[in-house]
C-alpha cells in the first residue's frame, strides 16, 4: 500500500498506539478506535501504576537501612497508601495526557467507543452516547490486548475477592492478603504488600514460585519473599473458599486453611478477540483463542493485522510495541520481522530480575535433543552482586548474575539477573545477542568501574573460569 493509505487500528495500548504513530510517521492516514484510556492496561491497570507503587516501598526498604548506612532520621518512615495512589494516578494521567498530544502532533484520529470488525475493511464503532460509526479504510489492525480471566471459583467482587487492577486502587493497607498464582505478577504485588506491612501469603499450582524464570532465579526469588515475611505455598491449590463480611477463608489441598482480609486473583490472562467481529472476517483463531498471525503480523485474512497480546506471543508491553511497528511498517511496503528469540524481560520484584534468552535447563535439554551432551556444551558463569564494589558501596549487595553459553561457539544463549537494577542492566546482554557478540567479546569490553554493569562482565568472564574478583580454588596442576 502507499504512505497515503488509511490505517484503522482497533485498540490503544501499547501496541495500538505505537502503530499508529509509527504509521503516521510514514505518512500514513491513521483512525484509533478505544472504548478506555490511552495506553491500555499496561499503562493505566498495569506497569506503570504498579511500578509507582514500588518505588516508594523500594525507597521504603533503603531507609530501613539508614542508621547502618549512617543515615539518622527522626522516627520511622510509614507509608500513606491512599497520598501513595493520588501520586501513581497522577504519574499515569499525564502518560495519558502525553499520548494525546503524540496524536495531536501526528493528525492521528482517536474515535471513544466500542468498536468491532464489520467486514474485511470495515470497523463499526458504537459511542459512549449508543450512536454508531463505520470506519472503512485501506487495512485494519487488531490491537485488543487481553483482560483479567473470569474464574467461577474465585468471583471477583471488588471488595474482598480482587483483580490486579482493584488492588491497585486500594486506599488502605489489608492486614492480611493471599495471592492465588506465584507468576510475576502475583510475585511483584508480594513484595509491594509485603513491604506496606500485609501479611502476605503466596499460592503457586506449580512447585515453584516464577515457575517459568531460571530455577536459580525463582529459588533466590523464594528466599527472598520469605526474607520480607511472605508465606509461600508451591504446589498448592485451593479446595474451595469461606465468605464472611471481614474475611475470606481459603481451605489448602493440604488439609490447612488461611483467613485474610483481602484474595487477589493473578493466575494469567485471556485472551479479547471475543465479541469484536472475527466471525465477520474470517479471521482464524488458535485453540487458546489468539488470534493466528504471521511473521510480517498479518493474520489469515489479507489487509487485516493483529499485534500484542491478542496474538498469543510473548505478552509483553514492548513486544506489542514492536509487534506495532512491524504491522504498519508491513502494510505501508516495507518487509520487517520480529526475532521472538532475543526479548528481554524485566520483573520488578524486590530486588529486579532481568532475563533474555534461554534457562539453564531449555538450554541443556536443547543440547540433549540436538544429540550433544549438556554437561559439556553448556558452560555457566556466575558473579554475585557482593562482589562488585558499587553494590557494596550502595548497600545493594543481595543478587547475582548468570550467564548460559554455548561451550563449542562461544554463543550466549541466555543472561538471567535478580538484583538492584536488573531491568535496566538486561539490556547489554540483550544488545550482544542481538548482534551476535559471543561471552568472549562482551567479556573482553571495557566496563566502567565502580557499576553494576561489571557484574555482566565478571559473569561472562566466569564462563571460561576467569572472572577476576571471583574466589574459586586454583586448578592443581
Amino acid at each position: 500500500m502507499t504512505p497515503h493509505s488509511h490505517i484503522a487500528i482497533l485498540g490503544a495500548g501499547p501496541g495500538g498506539y505505537v502503530a499508529a504513530i509509527r504509521a503516521a510517521q510514514l505518512g500514513a492516514r491513521v483512525t484509533v478506535i478505544e472504548k478506555e484510556k490511552l495506553g491500555g492496561v499496561c499503562l493505566n491497570w498495569g506497569c506503570i501504576p504498579s511500578k509507582a507503587l514500588l518505588s516508594v516501598v523500594e525507597l521504603g526498604d533503603k531507609l530501613k537501612k539508614a542508621d547502618e548506612l549512617g543515615l539518622v532520621l527522626q522516627g520511622p518512615a510509614a507509608y500513606d497508601l491512599a497520598r501513595m495512589v493520588s501520586r501513581k494516578d497522577k504519574v499515569v494521567a499525564s502518560l495519558v495526557k502525553g499520548i494525546a498530544t503524540l496524536f495531536k502532533e501526528w493528525g492521528i484520529e482517536h474515535i471513544i467507543g466500542q468498536g468491532t470488525l464489520k467486514n474485511e475493511r470495515t470497523i463499526t464503532v458504537t459511542k459512549p452516547d449508543g450512536s454508531h460509526l463505520d470506519i472503512q479504510a485501506d487495512a485494519l489492525v487488531i490491537a485488543t490486548g487481553s483482560s483479567w480471566p473470569n474464574l467461577p471459583q474465585f468471583p471477583i467482587d471488588g471488595r474482598q475477592i480482587l483483580t490486579s487492577q482493584q488492588m491497585l486502587d486500594l486506599s488502605h493497607v489489608p492486614a492480611s492478603l493471599l495471592i492465588i498464582g506465584g507468576g510475576v505478577e502475583g510475585c511483584e504485588f508480594a513484595s509491594l504488600y509485603s513491604g506496606l506491612g500485609t501479611q502476605v501469603t503466596v499460592v503457586e499450582l506449580q512447585s515453584r514460585v516464577l515457575p517459568l524464570e531460571d530455577e536459580e532465579i525463582s529459588a533466590t526469588m523464594e528466599r527472598e519473599l520469605k526474607k520480607r515475611g511472605v508465606s509461600v505455598l508451591p504446589g498448592t491449590t485451593i479446595e474451595n473458599l469461606e465468605r464472611s463480611p471481614d474475611m475470606v477463608v481459603a481451605h489448602f489441598n493440604d488439609g490447612s486453611a488461611v483467613a485474610v482480609e483481602k484474595l487477589l486473583v493473578s493466575v494469567g490472562r485471556g485472551f479479547n478477540s471475543r465479541a469484536i467481529g472475527l466471525e465477520q472476517t474470517g479471521v482464524q483463531i488458535g485453540r487458546r483463542g489468539e488470534i493466528l498471525v504471521d511473521d510480517r503480523m498479518e493474520t489469515s485474512r489479507a489487509g487485516i493485522y493483529a499485534i500484542g497480546d491478542v496474538t498469543g506471543k510473548a505478552m509483553l508491553a514492548h513486544v506489542a510495541s514492536t509487534q506495532g511497528q512491524v504491522a504498519v511498517e508491513n502494510i505501508l511496503g516495507h518487509r520487517r520481522t520480529i526475532n521472538y528469540d532475543v526479548i528481554p524481560a524485566g520483573i520488578f520484584t524486590l530486588p529486579e530480575i532481568g532475563r533474555v534468552g534461554l534457562t539453564e535447563r531449555q538450554a541443556r535439554e536443547r543440547a540433549e535433543v540436538g544429540g550433544q551432551d549438556p554437561k559439556r556444551s553448556v558452560k555457566v558463569g556466575r558473579f554475585r552482586y557482593g562482589g562488585l564494589g558499587k553494590a557494596q558501596a550502595t548497600g545493594d549487595v543481595t543478587g547475582f548474575f548468570k550467564v548460559i553459553a554455548d561451550a563449542s561457539t562461544d554463543k550466549i544463549l541466555g543472561v538471567h539477573i535478580l538484583g538492584a537494577h536488573a531491568a535496566d542492566l538486561i539490556h547489554e546482554a540483550t544488545l550482544a545477542m542481538q548482534t551476535g557478540a559471543t561471552v568472549s567479546q562482551v567479556a573482553g569490553m571495557i566496563h566502567a568501574h565502580p557499576t553494576f554493569a561489571e557484574g555482566m562482565m565478571e559473569a561472562m568472564e566466569d564462563v571460561g573460569g576467569s572472572a577476576i574478583h571471583l574466589i574459586r580454588k586454583r586448578a592443581r596442576e
